[in-house]
């Protein structure tokens, strides 16, 4: 078992490691930090290059999937489609539910508005015609 001394020392051993990188390496953020966006922009460019070449100097078959290409209409392929609108169909009906709510929500709060002025109307009349 170590000692809570000894891993204290190691601690302060570390930061001070860390510190002095930050401080070689001209401040600033850790030189990790600074690397992360670099590895970023180098997978992205990686990426873009992939999709390049595949899109110049691959053939059709690399564009498609390997159940559709060539494939005759099967029920394979019949099922897939059903699968999608069946996917789409949930999609929008949840999204139309939603769209509902808020419109629901928008016309009852609208009511509620009129209700509110209409009464402080009669109020304001009242107290003007007993002045």
């Amino acid at each position: 078992m170590i000692a809570p001394a000894a891993c204290a020392g190691r601690w302060k051993e570390a930061r001070r490691s860390r510190a002095a990188e930050r401080d070689a390496s001209g401040g600033g953020a850790p030189r990790a930090s600074r690397d992360a966006g670099s590895r970023l922009r180098s997978g992205i460019g990686r990426a873009v290059v992939t999709a390049v070449l595949a899109v110049i100097g691959g053939s059709s078959s690399v564009l498609a999937c390997p159940m559709c290409f060539g494939a005759e209409e099967t029920s394979m392929i019949d099922g897939t489609k059903l699968g999608i609108l069946v996917m789409l169909a949930v999609t929008l009906a949840v999204q139309g539910g939603f769209v509902g709510f808020f419109l629901y929500l928008r016309r009852r709060a609208t009511r509620i508005v009129d209700v509110e002025v209409e009464s402080e109307w009669s109020e304001l009349q009242r107290a003007s015609r007993t002045s």
